[in-house]
Protein backbone atom coordinates (compact mmCIF):
# COMPACT_ATOMS: atom_id res chain seq x y z
CA UNK A 1 0.00 0.00 0.00
CA UNK A 2 3.00 2.27 0.62
CA UNK A 3 4.65 1.39 -2.03
CA UNK A 4 1.89 1.92 -3.93
CA UNK A 5 1.00 5.42 -2.95
CA UNK A 6 5.04 6.05 -3.48
CA UNK A 7 4.45 5.09 -7.27
CA UNK A 8 1.58 7.68 -7.80
CA UNK A 9 3.12 10.57 -6.31
CA UNK A 10 6.10 9.63 -8.51
CA UNK A 11 3.60 10.02 -12.05
CA UNK A 12 2.77 13.71 -11.08
CA UNK A 13 2.42 15.01 -14.47
CA UNK A 14 4.88 17.81 -15.25
CA UNK A 15 5.79 20.14 -18.39
CA UNK A 16 7.73 23.32 -19.12
CA UNK A 17 6.94 26.42 -18.41
CA UNK A 18 4.69 25.83 -15.78
CA UNK A 19 4.04 29.73 -15.22
CA UNK A 20 1.54 29.14 -18.04
CA UNK A 21 -0.74 27.49 -15.90
CA UNK A 22 -0.59 30.16 -13.02
CA UNK A 23 -3.80 32.52 -13.09
CA UNK A 24 -2.95 36.13 -14.17
CA UNK A 25 -5.70 38.06 -13.23
CA UNK A 26 -7.38 38.49 -9.91
CA UNK A 27 -10.85 38.11 -10.72
CA UNK A 28 -10.43 34.33 -11.92
CA UNK A 29 -8.30 33.88 -9.17
CA UNK A 30 -11.07 35.07 -6.78
CA UNK A 31 -13.10 32.54 -8.27
CA UNK A 32 -11.17 29.33 -7.68
CA UNK A 33 -9.11 29.99 -10.71
CA UNK A 34 -11.01 29.54 -13.48
CA UNK A 35 -12.80 31.51 -16.38
CA UNK A 36 -13.14 29.48 -19.62
CA UNK A 37 -17.12 30.12 -19.35
CA UNK A 38 -17.27 33.33 -17.13
CA UNK A 39 -18.55 36.61 -18.37
CA UNK A 40 -16.12 38.40 -20.58
CA UNK A 41 -13.71 40.78 -19.34
CA UNK A 42 -10.22 42.57 -20.64
CA UNK A 43 -8.70 39.05 -19.54
CA UNK A 44 -10.56 36.81 -21.99
CA UNK A 45 -7.75 36.27 -23.96
CA UNK A 46 -5.70 34.10 -21.40
CA UNK A 47 -9.02 32.09 -20.38
CA UNK A 48 -11.37 31.83 -23.54
CA UNK A 49 -10.90 34.77 -26.35
CA UNK A 50 -14.16 34.02 -27.95
CA UNK A 51 -15.62 35.53 -25.40
CA UNK A 52 -15.00 39.21 -26.52
CA UNK A 53 -17.34 39.30 -29.13
CA UNK A 54 -20.10 39.50 -26.18
CA UNK A 55 -18.35 42.05 -24.78
CA UNK A 56 -20.30 45.83 -25.05
CA UNK A 57 -16.81 47.40 -24.58
CA UNK A 58 -15.01 48.44 -28.27
CA UNK A 59 -11.38 47.94 -26.77
CA UNK A 60 -9.70 47.39 -23.08
CA UNK A 61 -6.72 46.81 -21.36
CA UNK A 62 -5.86 44.78 -18.73
CA UNK A 63 -2.46 44.71 -16.12
CA UNK A 64 -1.62 42.49 -13.77
CA UNK A 65 0.89 41.43 -11.06
CA UNK A 66 1.34 38.43 -9.28
CA UNK A 67 4.25 37.69 -6.62
CA UNK A 68 5.12 34.28 -6.53
CA UNK A 69 6.41 32.61 -3.24
CA UNK A 70 6.17 35.75 -1.93
CA UNK A 71 6.61 34.36 1.51
CA UNK A 72 10.43 33.33 1.05
CA UNK A 73 11.59 35.75 -1.66
CA UNK A 74 10.72 39.25 -3.19
CA UNK A 75 12.06 38.54 -6.51
CA UNK A 76 9.48 35.80 -8.76
CA UNK A 77 6.98 37.25 -10.15
CA UNK A 78 4.68 36.93 -13.62
CA UNK A 79 3.57 40.43 -14.82
CA UNK A 80 1.23 40.30 -17.46
CA UNK A 81 -0.64 42.94 -19.85
CA UNK A 82 -3.36 42.42 -22.18
CA UNK A 83 -4.99 44.41 -25.00
CA UNK A 84 -8.49 43.88 -27.05
CA UNK A 85 -10.49 45.59 -29.72
CA UNK A 86 -13.67 44.67 -31.39
CA UNK A 87 -12.55 45.03 -35.24
CA UNK A 88 -17.00 45.04 -35.81
CA UNK A 89 -19.94 43.49 -34.15
CA UNK A 90 -18.96 40.02 -34.97
CA UNK A 91 -15.13 39.83 -34.60
CA UNK A 92 -11.93 40.91 -32.36
CA UNK A 93 -8.95 40.68 -32.08
CA UNK A 94 -6.64 40.14 -28.79
CA UNK A 95 -3.38 40.03 -27.93
CA UNK A 96 -1.22 39.26 -24.29
CA UNK A 97 2.18 39.60 -22.97
CA UNK A 98 3.38 37.65 -19.82
CA UNK A 99 6.42 37.46 -18.38
CA UNK A 100 7.52 35.28 -15.53
CA UNK A 101 10.94 35.95 -13.64
CA UNK A 102 12.69 33.82 -11.22
CA UNK A 103 14.28 36.45 -9.32
CA UNK A 104 18.10 36.82 -9.10
CA UNK A 105 20.34 33.16 -8.26
CA UNK A 106 23.41 32.23 -7.64
CA UNK A 107 25.58 29.71 -9.61
CA UNK A 108 28.40 28.46 -7.96
CA UNK A 109 30.71 24.93 -9.22
CA UNK A 110 32.72 22.78 -6.70
CA UNK A 111 35.97 22.39 -8.59
CA UNK A 112 38.89 20.41 -6.59
CA UNK A 113 36.97 21.35 -3.24
CA UNK A 114 36.44 24.93 -3.80
CA UNK A 115 33.31 26.74 -4.47
CA UNK A 116 34.02 28.76 -7.79
CA UNK A 117 31.69 31.95 -8.10
CA UNK A 118 29.62 31.25 -11.79
CA UNK A 119 28.25 34.46 -11.51
CA UNK A 120 24.43 35.79 -10.97
CA UNK A 121 21.79 35.13 -13.33
CA UNK A 122 18.07 36.56 -13.71
CA UNK A 123 16.52 33.60 -15.66
CA UNK A 124 13.22 33.94 -17.20
CA UNK A 125 10.16 32.71 -19.37
CA UNK A 126 7.97 35.09 -21.40
CA UNK A 127 4.83 34.39 -24.21
CA UNK A 128 3.14 36.70 -26.39
CA UNK A 129 0.12 35.80 -27.97
CA UNK A 130 -2.51 37.03 -30.33
CA UNK A 131 -5.89 35.94 -30.62
CA UNK A 132 -8.84 36.44 -33.74
CA UNK A 133 -12.51 35.82 -32.72
CA UNK A 134 -15.90 35.34 -34.79
CA UNK A 135 -19.49 35.35 -33.44
CA UNK A 136 -20.90 32.33 -35.67
CA UNK A 137 -24.36 33.13 -34.71
CA UNK A 138 -25.91 35.31 -31.98
CA UNK A 139 -24.98 32.73 -29.29
CA UNK A 140 -22.05 31.17 -30.33
CA UNK A 141 -18.24 32.46 -31.25
CA UNK A 142 -14.77 30.85 -32.08
CA UNK A 143 -11.61 32.11 -31.73
CA UNK A 144 -8.05 31.26 -32.34
CA UNK A 145 -4.96 32.32 -31.00
CA UNK A 146 -1.08 32.05 -31.45
CA UNK A 147 1.70 32.00 -29.02
CA UNK A 148 5.27 32.35 -29.21
CA UNK A 149 7.17 30.92 -25.96
CA UNK A 150 10.43 31.76 -24.71
CA UNK A 151 12.37 30.21 -21.93
CA UNK A 152 15.65 31.21 -20.81
CA UNK A 153 16.12 29.19 -17.82
CA UNK A 154 19.21 27.87 -17.99
CA UNK A 155 18.96 24.79 -16.31
CA UNK A 156 22.71 23.85 -16.41
CA UNK A 157 25.44 24.77 -14.81
CA UNK A 158 27.21 25.51 -18.30
CA UNK A 159 26.72 29.33 -18.65
CA UNK A 160 26.85 28.86 -22.57
CA UNK A 161 23.44 26.69 -22.05
CA UNK A 162 20.78 27.67 -24.58
CA UNK A 163 17.37 28.70 -24.20
CA UNK A 164 14.01 27.37 -25.40
CA UNK A 165 11.17 28.45 -27.61
CA UNK A 166 8.20 26.85 -29.06
CA UNK A 167 4.91 28.03 -30.32
CA UNK A 168 1.39 27.21 -29.37
CA UNK A 169 -1.94 27.45 -30.50
CA UNK A 170 -5.61 27.60 -28.61
CA UNK A 171 -8.99 26.79 -30.43
CA UNK A 172 -11.87 27.89 -28.19
CA UNK A 173 -15.28 28.40 -28.07
CA UNK A 174 -18.15 30.23 -26.24
CA UNK A 175 -21.99 30.04 -26.13
CA UNK A 176 -24.29 32.39 -24.13
CA UNK A 177 -27.77 31.73 -24.04
CA UNK A 178 -30.33 34.21 -24.07
CA UNK A 179 -32.27 35.45 -20.95
CA UNK A 180 -34.61 33.14 -19.62
CA UNK A 181 -36.65 32.27 -15.98
CA UNK A 182 -34.46 30.24 -13.70
CA UNK A 183 -36.26 29.69 -10.10
CA UNK A 184 -37.93 32.30 -10.78
CA UNK A 185 -35.49 34.86 -11.98
CA UNK A 186 -34.20 36.39 -15.22
CA UNK A 187 -31.14 34.38 -15.91
CA UNK A 188 -28.24 33.83 -18.39
CA UNK A 189 -26.24 30.32 -19.04
CA UNK A 190 -23.11 30.52 -20.44
CA UNK A 191 -20.63 27.38 -21.73
CA UNK A 192 -17.27 27.23 -22.77
CA UNK A 193 -14.21 25.06 -24.11
CA UNK A 194 -10.30 25.70 -24.62
CA UNK A 195 -8.21 23.42 -25.97
CA UNK A 196 -4.74 25.83 -25.21
CA UNK A 197 -0.75 25.73 -25.89
CA UNK A 198 -1.20 23.07 -28.75
CA UNK A 199 2.59 22.61 -29.98
CA UNK A 200 5.87 21.33 -29.77
CA UNK A 201 8.17 20.50 -26.81
CA UNK A 202 10.70 22.79 -25.81
CA UNK A 203 14.03 21.77 -25.69
CA UNK A 204 16.97 23.33 -24.15
CA UNK A 205 20.36 21.76 -24.98
CA UNK A 206 21.04 18.96 -27.67
CA UNK A 207 21.12 15.26 -25.89
CA UNK A 208 18.87 16.90 -23.43
CA UNK A 209 15.20 16.54 -22.23
CA UNK A 210 12.71 17.84 -23.91
CA UNK A 211 9.69 19.10 -22.35
CA UNK A 212 6.00 19.34 -23.11
CA UNK A 213 4.28 22.21 -23.03
CA UNK A 214 1.52 22.48 -21.05
CA UNK A 215 -0.99 21.94 -23.26
CA UNK A 216 -4.87 21.85 -21.15
CA UNK A 217 -8.27 21.10 -22.43
CA UNK A 218 -10.78 23.18 -20.30
CA UNK A 219 -14.57 22.50 -19.87
CA UNK A 220 -16.98 25.21 -18.39
CA UNK A 221 -20.17 26.17 -17.79
CA UNK A 222 -21.92 29.00 -15.32
CA UNK A 223 -25.11 30.59 -14.93
CA UNK A 224 -26.01 34.31 -14.16
CA UNK A 225 -29.28 35.02 -11.72
CA UNK A 226 -30.36 38.77 -11.49
CA UNK A 227 -32.46 38.84 -8.20
CA UNK A 228 -33.88 43.07 -9.04
CA UNK A 229 -31.72 45.06 -11.23
CA UNK A 230 -29.06 46.05 -8.98
CA UNK A 231 -28.39 42.29 -7.63
CA UNK A 232 -27.15 39.43 -9.37
CA UNK A 233 -25.18 36.01 -8.30
CA UNK A 234 -22.98 33.75 -10.87
CA UNK A 235 -22.54 30.33 -10.49
CA UNK A 236 -19.14 28.44 -12.22
CA UNK A 237 -17.77 25.68 -12.81
CA UNK A 238 -14.75 24.05 -14.24
CA UNK A 239 -12.81 21.38 -15.11
CA UNK A 240 -9.05 20.92 -16.94
CA UNK A 241 -6.86 18.01 -18.06
CA UNK A 242 -3.17 18.40 -19.25
CA UNK A 243 -3.21 16.88 -22.40
CA UNK A 244 0.36 15.61 -22.38
CA UNK A 245 1.34 12.13 -21.54
CA UNK A 246 1.53 10.38 -17.90
CA UNK A 247 4.61 9.11 -16.59
CA UNK A 248 5.19 5.76 -16.97
CA UNK A 249 8.05 3.05 -15.81
CA UNK A 250 11.44 2.74 -17.57
CA UNK A 251 13.20 -0.30 -16.83
CA UNK A 252 17.08 -1.15 -17.38
CA UNK A 253 18.26 -4.33 -20.03
CA UNK A 254 17.99 -6.50 -16.87
CA UNK A 255 14.06 -5.47 -16.61
CA UNK A 256 14.57 -3.75 -13.64
CA UNK A 257 12.76 -0.90 -12.76
CA UNK A 258 14.28 2.47 -12.96
CA UNK A 259 11.76 5.17 -12.70
CA UNK A 260 8.53 6.91 -13.80
CA UNK A 261 9.26 9.59 -16.15
CA UNK A 262 7.17 10.98 -19.58
CA UNK A 263 8.00 8.78 -23.03
CA UNK A 264 9.94 10.38 -25.81
CA UNK A 265 7.19 10.90 -28.20
CA UNK A 266 5.79 13.85 -30.31
CA UNK A 267 3.65 16.07 -28.54
CA UNK A 268 0.53 15.54 -30.93
CA UNK A 269 0.76 11.89 -30.14
CA UNK A 270 0.93 12.97 -26.41
CA UNK A 271 -2.07 14.44 -26.91
CA UNK A 272 -4.07 11.35 -28.30
CA UNK A 273 -2.06 9.28 -25.19
CA UNK A 274 -3.01 11.76 -22.55
CA UNK A 275 -6.67 10.04 -22.65
CA UNK A 276 -5.50 6.32 -22.23
CA UNK A 277 -2.57 6.67 -20.90
CA UNK A 278 -2.72 6.12 -17.35
CA UNK A 279 -1.03 3.38 -15.48
CA UNK A 280 -4.00 2.30 -13.42
CA UNK A 281 -5.90 3.00 -16.29
CA UNK A 282 -9.28 4.80 -15.83
CA UNK A 283 -9.30 5.52 -11.76
CA UNK A 284 -5.86 7.23 -12.63
CA UNK A 285 -6.97 9.06 -15.63
CA UNK A 286 -10.07 10.78 -14.02
CA UNK A 287 -7.66 11.08 -11.04
CA UNK A 288 -5.75 13.70 -13.43
CA UNK A 289 -8.93 15.92 -13.83
CA UNK A 290 -9.03 18.99 -11.95
CA UNK A 291 -12.22 20.76 -10.71
CA UNK A 292 -12.86 24.39 -9.72
CA UNK A 293 -15.90 25.98 -8.43
CA UNK A 294 -16.62 29.87 -8.22
CA UNK A 295 -19.22 32.57 -7.12
CA UNK A 296 -19.53 36.26 -8.00
CA UNK A 297 -22.54 38.33 -6.49
CA UNK A 298 -22.63 41.82 -7.97
CA UNK A 299 -24.45 44.69 -6.65
CA UNK A 300 -25.10 47.39 -9.33
CA UNK A 301 -22.17 46.03 -11.19
CA UNK A 302 -19.89 48.30 -9.48
CA UNK A 303 -19.17 45.81 -6.46
CA UNK A 304 -18.51 42.56 -6.21
CA UNK A 305 -17.80 39.51 -4.01
CA UNK A 306 -16.03 36.52 -5.26
CA UNK A 307 -15.36 32.86 -3.85
CA UNK A 308 -13.75 29.79 -5.17
CA UNK A 309 -12.49 26.18 -4.60
CA UNK A 310 -9.74 24.64 -6.41
CA UNK A 311 -9.16 20.55 -6.51
CA UNK A 312 -7.02 18.30 -7.70
CA UNK A 313 -5.90 14.94 -6.49
CA UNK A 314 -3.67 13.83 -3.65
CA UNK A 315 -1.82 11.72 -6.25
CA UNK A 316 -1.16 14.38 -9.01
CA UNK A 317 0.31 17.58 -7.40
CA UNK A 318 -2.57 18.13 -4.45
CA UNK A 319 -3.16 21.26 -5.19
CA UNK A 320 -6.46 21.64 -3.31
CA UNK A 321 -7.33 25.89 -1.59
CA UNK A 322 -10.00 28.17 -1.20
CA UNK A 323 -10.23 31.82 -2.36
CA UNK A 324 -12.05 34.80 -1.89
CA UNK A 325 -12.03 37.74 -4.08
CA UNK A 326 -13.49 41.70 -4.73
CA UNK A 327 -13.45 44.06 -7.25
CA UNK A 328 -15.05 47.15 -7.74
CA UNK A 329 -16.17 49.44 -11.19
CA UNK A 330 -15.45 52.86 -11.61
CA UNK A 331 -16.36 54.32 -14.69
CA UNK A 332 -13.68 53.64 -16.82
CA UNK A 333 -12.08 51.20 -15.05
CA UNK A 334 -12.31 47.87 -12.27
CA UNK A 335 -9.19 46.76 -9.71
CA UNK A 336 -9.78 43.46 -8.35
CA UNK A 337 -8.34 41.51 -5.83
CA UNK A 338 -8.26 37.98 -4.43
CA UNK A 339 -6.50 36.11 -1.38
CA UNK A 340 -6.09 32.18 -1.56
CA UNK A 341 -6.08 29.92 1.28
CA UNK A 342 -4.48 26.74 1.02
CA UNK A 343 -6.33 23.26 2.20
CA UNK A 344 -3.52 20.71 0.71
CA UNK A 345 -0.71 19.61 3.59
CA UNK A 346 1.65 20.73 0.37
CA UNK A 347 2.47 24.56 0.87
CA UNK A 348 0.68 26.17 -2.52
CA UNK A 349 3.54 28.96 -3.87
CA UNK A 350 0.83 31.81 -3.91
CA UNK A 351 -0.82 31.05 -0.13
CA UNK A 352 -1.28 33.80 2.22
CA UNK A 353 -0.38 36.57 -0.99
CA UNK A 354 -2.74 39.66 -2.14
CA UNK A 355 -3.05 39.66 -5.75
CA UNK A 356 -3.97 42.55 -7.72
CA UNK A 357 -5.19 43.58 -11.57
CA UNK A 358 -6.81 46.31 -13.01
CA UNK A 359 -8.41 46.95 -16.53
CA UNK A 360 -9.37 50.06 -18.50
CA UNK A 361 -12.18 50.19 -20.81
CA UNK A 362 -11.22 52.14 -23.98
CA UNK A 363 -13.52 53.87 -26.71
CA UNK A 364 -17.33 53.53 -26.75
CA UNK A 365 -19.82 50.78 -25.66
CA UNK A 366 -21.00 48.55 -28.58
CA UNK A 367 -24.45 47.31 -29.09
CA UNK A 368 -23.94 44.18 -27.64
CA UNK A 369 -25.75 43.76 -24.42
CA UNK A 370 -26.90 40.98 -22.06
CA UNK A 371 -30.29 39.72 -23.45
Amino acid sequence: MIVQLVFSQERVITTGVPFLLITPDARAAGMGDLGVASSADAYSQQWNPAKYVFLETKSGLGISYTPYLSKLVDDIFLANITFFKRSSDRSSWGSSLKYFSLGDIQFNELVGGTIVDQGLQRPNELTFDISYSLMLSKKFSMAVSGRFIYSDLKISTDMDASSASSVGIDITGFYRSNSFNFINNPSILRIGFNVSNIGPRLKYDEGGQMNFIPTNLKIGSGITSSFDSDNSLTFNIEFNKLLVPSPIAFYDDKNKFINYRQPDINFLKGIINSFNDAPDGLKEELKEITYALGLEYSFQNSFLLRSGYFNESLDKGSRRFFTLGTGFSLKFSQIDISYLFSTSKIRNPLENTLRFSVSFDIGEKSLIEEQ
